[in-house]
């Protein structure tokens, strides 16, 4: 029994169509959401998205944001969605670079908004690079 997805972000609406079952990063780990599940609205965290299509899973990498599912579909609201060939590994490892020793600069103590900032940026860069590393090998 399918399951409606849709993913998107502020800036395209990145995947819309019936899939057989979904796996999503959130702060208790990953979930799984088949068709028929409870209605459930959690934060997504950076990570791996998968889905399993025709027999065949697919990944994104994904950063923050929030997953509604029903019995019927998944929504996924998210600031970053990228599939292995969108990402750009060498710009990845450029931007967490600059986020790392911007952290380490940081006054933790003073400026706790732009740790917070700089943390999540990492984590998308990570979750990023991991997806482009998997597939390159």
């Amino acid at each position: 029994m399918p399951i409606q997805l849709d993913i998107v972000t502020p800036e395209r609406k990145v995947f819309s169509d019936q899939v057989e079952d979904v796996y999503l990063p959130t702060e208790n780990g990953e979930a799984g959401v088949l068709a028929g599940h409870t209605a459930l609205v959690t934060p997504l965290q950076p990570g791996e998205l998968r889905y399993k299509q025709n027999g065949e899973y697919k990944e994104f990498a994904v950063g923050e944001g929030f997953v509604e599912a029903t019995q019927e579909s998944v929504t996924v609201l998210t600031d970053l969605c990228a599939s292995s060939d969108e990402i750009n590994e060498k710009a990845v490892e450029t931007a967490m670079k600059r986020a790392e020793d911007a952290l380490a600069k940081a006054d933790h103590s003073v400026d706790r908004d732009a740790v917070i900032a700089l943390q999540a940026t990492i984590a998308k860069q990570l979750a990023q690079l991991k997806l482009k590393r998997k597939y390159r090998s």
